[in-house]
């Protein structure tokens, strides 16, 4: 964007006027700085008529960087939560399960990102949702701060998406595997269906011998309540596997250009082989 400036002034007094509106889009190339100024001679207009008279006029452009052009025109080009530059407003949300002896919450987990060199991004680590098992401690009341989590990782989504109304998983996991106190903590989460067919129980056991702990807390899930659970895991895997921002990055111009570069398509490759 430029951002014009020009002031006149006459012998004895001065005048600047500002023009704040958009000319050009941004242009990245040019470097912040004075392009270029100059002095021109002008006829006034002064109180009894017209009569010739040397007023110096200074022009002045300048390119706005992207942070100067969205804090001279936040107030009227758009909200500022869809300002350039700026992060989207973090969004929290979650599934939660009431029963009488237990609570149930479910929270999804992003994945993460790593740089390469060439510019671009690969998943580093992919997403998971976050089972949250909470005791009951009186009517409709649950001790949060006393809580286990398990991790469910996008494959074992998928084992509890599968499950038939008969059908049954189970889930183990050690959170120190790998490190110097393996074995000291183990977890497991079964989901098992009820005696009459119209659930399925959560059961998760944790054994933790670094705090002598040793907990089970199960909560049923009912038919309906099994389904909404299918139904967000389905709905947020292509999410935690990172495939909406490759989705987001696809351009018709990159399209065309892979085609170009290769133009035996996929299909053919497969026929040939």
């Amino acid at each position: 964007m430029i951002n014009l400036s020009f002031s006149a002034i006459p012998k004895g007094g001065g005048l600047a006027i500002e023009n704040p509106n958009k000319v050009s889009s941004f242009n990245s190339s040019v470097p912040s700085s004075i392009l270029f100024t100059g002095r021109r001679s002008a006829v006034s207009i002064g109180p009894h008529g017209k009569y010739p008279r040397n007023i110096s006029f200074r022009v002045q452009a300048r390119y706005l960087t992207p942070q100067d052009e969205q804090q001279r025109f936040s107030s009227y080009d758009a909200p500022p939560s869809s300002q350039p530059g700026q992060l989207p407003p973090r969004v929290y949300v979650g599934y939660s399960i009431y029963k009488g002896k237990a609570a149930l919450s479910v929270d999804p987990r992003p994945p993460e990102f790593s740089a390469l060199d060439s510019g671009a991004f690969k998943v580093s680590k992919e997403g998971f949702v976050l089972l949250q098992f909470a005791p009951a401690s009186g009517v409709r009341q649950y001790d949060w701060g006393s809580k286990q989590v398990f991790s469910l990782s996008v494959f074992e989504m998928g084992n509890i998406m599968s499950l038939g109304t008969r059908d049954s998983c189970e889930f183990f996991h050690d959170p120190f595997k790998g490190r110097s106190d393996e074995g000291k903590v183990r977890k497991v989460l079964k989901v098992e269906p009820l005696p009459d067919g119209s659930g399925h129980f959560f059961n998760l056991s944790v054994q933790n011998k670094l705090i002598n702990l040793d907990e089970n807390i199960y909560i049923p899930i009912t038919k309906a309540e099994f389904a909404v659970l299918v139904s967000t895991f389905n709905f947020v895997v292509p999410y935690l596997l990172g495939w909406h921002t490759f989705a987001n990055s696809i351009f018709p111009q990159d399209a065309n250009r892979v085609n170009n570069a290769n133009p035996r398509s996929g299909a053919d490759f497969e026929w040939n082989r």
